[in-house]
């Protein structure tokens, strides 16, 4: 989002959600989070107060970096969070590192640079949402998260890391593979010992 280090981070909030497509709540209230639609059966999970919690800061993020709701930015915003850092948020380191590694798909050079951005600034995870908050300017907040300033000369600490974090990233994926997985595995040796009945 460009043009908007003037408005308050509230305001620059509620452009971000109707240039998304997003309700005006952001979709905070609702029930069950829809990823996908599989004929009449929606795809997706409950909509936990700890994904709720986390969610409102990274839409703040995304307000103070610019990056996208498309693949290529949510890959940027993943990387950039967990180079920040996700605190005690749970849901976002989760989410996260299933972040970065789509961001080896769709675009793994702007997901390096972000993971690089990550590391030399600072993020809202240790702060939350309040009143005081959303009535900063944009410019403010990008100042104090020191995203004013160029992405510096990646360092030796930053490619480790990110080495780190990649390795983090594989497991991730793997045990959720694994988790689902094992439900069709079940269903398919059930069905096989009823056909081979």
């Amino acid at each position: 989002m460009s043009g908007v280090e003037t408005l308050s981070v509230g305001e620059a909030r509620s452009r971000y959600f109707a240039e998304a497509g997003f309700p005006p709540d952001g979709g905070y209230a609702a029930k069950f989070v829809k990823l996908a639609q599989l004929g009449p059966i929606p795809l997706g999970f409950p909509n936990s107060d700890a994904r709720r919690k986390a969610v409102g800061i990274h839409d703040l993020h995304h307000v103070a970096t610019g990056y996208k709701t498309d693949w290529t930015g949510e890959a940027e915003i993943s990387a950039w969070e967990i180079a920040s850092g996700c605190g005690r948020m749970w849901f976002a380191w989760t989410i996260n590192l299933k972040g970065i590694v789509m961001g080896w798909v769709v675009d793994p050079r702007a997901t390096w640079r972000a993971w690089v951005r990550g590391r030399h600034s600072r993020n809202l995870y240790h702060e939350g949402v309040s009143e005081s908050l959303l009535r900063e300017s944009v410019a403010e907040l990008r100042g104090r998260l020191q995203l004013d300033r160029p992405a510096p000369v990646p360092t030796l600490g930053d490619r480790a890391s990110y080495a780190f974090w990649c390795c983090a990233a594989v497991v991730d994926a793997g045990l959720t593979l694994a988790l689902l997985a094992a439900p069709v595995a079940l269903v398919a040796r059930g069905v096989g010992a009823l056909l081979a009945r």
